[in-house]
Parts: C-alpha cells; structure tokens; sequence
C-alpha cells in the first residue's frame, strides 16, 4: 500500500511539474522586451512646405508629364543611392532631390522616397515649390527661378512639453551634442550623417548630401545652438534648418537598441513652426505591446498560483 500511494504521488507531482514548467516558459515569452519599431514610422510625415503660388498661376508651363518624369527619376535613383538631385530637360526646368536618412538600408530608402511623390500632391495640390519631411526620407521640387532660402533657416522646430531627466539633463544633452558637432564633421567620413548618445540621450544629425565638411559642420553648430535656446530643459528636440536637421531624445531607462531614431514627434502642416505634445518615448504602438504583455503575465501568475494551492491540497 506504501508503493502504491508513493508511485501516485510521482505522477501527481510529475504533471504538476511539467504544467508549472510550461506556464514560466509561456511567462517568460510574454515578458516586456525592449521596443522593435516598426518600418512604418520611416514613412511618418514629419513637416511639409508648400509654396502659395500654384502652377496654374504661375504661368510656368509646367506639365503632369514633367512632374511624372521628375518623380520616377527620383525613385528610380532611391533603389541605388541616398541623395540625389536632377532638373528636367523641358524648356520650363523642373528642380528636385531626395535624400534618405543615413542610417536606413536602401531597401528602406527606395520605399520611403516612393512615398513622396503622392504626398506632395495629397498635402499640397499644386504648388510650385513643395518640401515633404517624413521620419526616413525627405524630396522637394520646385521651378525654376523659385527663390532660394538660406542654408541655415529654420524650417521646422518640434520641443517635447516634457522636461528631461532630472538633475543634470541639460549638461548630459550638451555633451551629447558636443560629440554630435564633432562627429558629423571628423567621423562621419564626409557622409554628413552621425548619430551617438550619452547618458540616455540619443542625438542625431543629418546634412544634406552635396554640403562641404566645413558647410555641414557650421549648419549642425546652428542647429544645436537653436534647439538648445529653444527648446531649454524639454526631454525631446528636433531643429530642421534647409540644409541640415538634428534631433535628440531622454530615454529614462536607457536609449533604446538601435537608437532612438524612429521617435518623431507629431507632424507639423507649416514650414515653420512649435508644437509639443511628444515626449522622446517609445510610441504608442509599443506602450500597448507592453501593457498587454504586463497582462498576460499577471494571467499567468494568477494560474501559476491556482495550480500551487491545487498541488498543495493534493499532498494533504
């Protein structure tokens, strides 16, 4: 009888083992990673600029079949290289470019830049000079004789109405920066991208594909004293002039793997202007995957502690 009540009690207790053992492999699955971002948000829209004179107006001859020329040229180009300009061969000259963000593959960057053409005309119509922002990639075009702006002008600011971490912000923002002025200029290696971070501050700068050295490392030294001045103790700022753009984030638990560069903050529908509103966080997709994730484990423990007090009252 001894046996008999031993061998019972193995196979009890074996079962309870393996189920116990299955629920913490399923807990552990659902536990919270850190964020993957999803390509998508190369394809957000950060500002766009359209000019108030349509080609209507303007009298410049432009034609549909010279803006469809100009942009399967652009995308064209997207599927080999990262920055490109061209100017229509017709009597009234057609001028764009397009420039991807250096951090993005080429696979990435053709998709982005395919983008652009539809949402020149869906954001604004007809006008003769567009520029569209979005997170990946921007492209612009505009006639010729259009005015030109100044390398250095201020096209579009975002500062997070979050302050940054605490005590200290500023100054781990300032050496983020600091090596982000110096990076762009002696590291990058003349591609006029980098991106670093220190002390859970992810900072980035971008310049224009065709600037000098000399020219990207003056445009990168405006944009930080910009987004220092404007955007004081805020956890989030993105400062984009005409030739160039930097951005940086407060990760509070640390920059993110890969970095922080798919957090943009909302999307702007003037040139210039100030919103707030973001704060350098994973985006809202990911806070859902963590709050059901945090769920689904609390479910788990729930049964995890059901199959204990029925184990327990086994051996009793």
């Amino acid at each position: 009888m001894g046996v008999f009540v031993g061998v019972g009690i193995s196979r009890r207790t074996t079962s309870v083992d393996i189920l116990m053992v299955l629920l913490l492999f399923l807990l552990l699955l659902l536990l919270p990673s850190a964020p993957v971002f999803s390509a998508n948000n190369l394809f957000s829209l950060v500002y766009k600029g359209c000019a108030n004179q349509t080609f209507g107006e303007s009298g410049d001859g432009i034609s549909q079949q010279s803006m469809a020329a100009l942009s399967s040229s652009l995308i064209s180009q997207s599927a080999k290289t990262n920055f490109f300009k061209t100017s229509s061969s017709s009597s009234s000259s057609l001028f764009g470019l397009f420039q991807c963000r250096g951090d993005i593959t080429q696979s990435d960057c053709s998709a982005c830049v395919s983008h652009l053409p539809a949402m020149w005309v869906s954001l604004c119509g007809q006008s003769v000079a567009v520029r569209v922002q979005l997170n990946g990639c921007y492209g612009l075009y505009e006639v010729a004789g259009f005015p030109k702006v100044s390398g250095t002008k201020m096209l579009y600011k975002y500062c997070s109405s979050r302050s940054g971490g605490g005590t200290g912000f500023e100054e781990k923002r300032g050496t983020a920066l600091a090596a982000l002025q110096t990076g762009v200029v002696g590291v990058s290696g003349g591609s006029g991208f980098y991106a670093t971070s220190y002390g859970s501050v992810y900072a980035m700068a971008q310049c224009e594909g065709d600037l000098s050295v000399a020219d990207c490392g003056e445009c990168v030294a405006e944009a930080i004293q910009k987004a220092q001045v404007e955007c004081g103790g805020a956890s989030a700022g993105q400062m984009y002039l005409s030739r160039c753009y930097i951005t940086y984030s407060y990760y509070s638990h640390g920059v993110p793997k890969g970095g922080g560069s798919d957090d943009i903050g909302a999307a702007s529908s003037n040139v210039i202007s100030s919103s707030s509103g973001g704060s350098g966080q994973p985006t809202g997709k990911t806070v859902a995957i963590v709050v059901g994730g945090a769920a689904g484990v609390g479910f788990l423990v729930i049964c995890l502690l059901f199959v204990r007090s029925l184990y327990k009252k086994d051996d009793n």
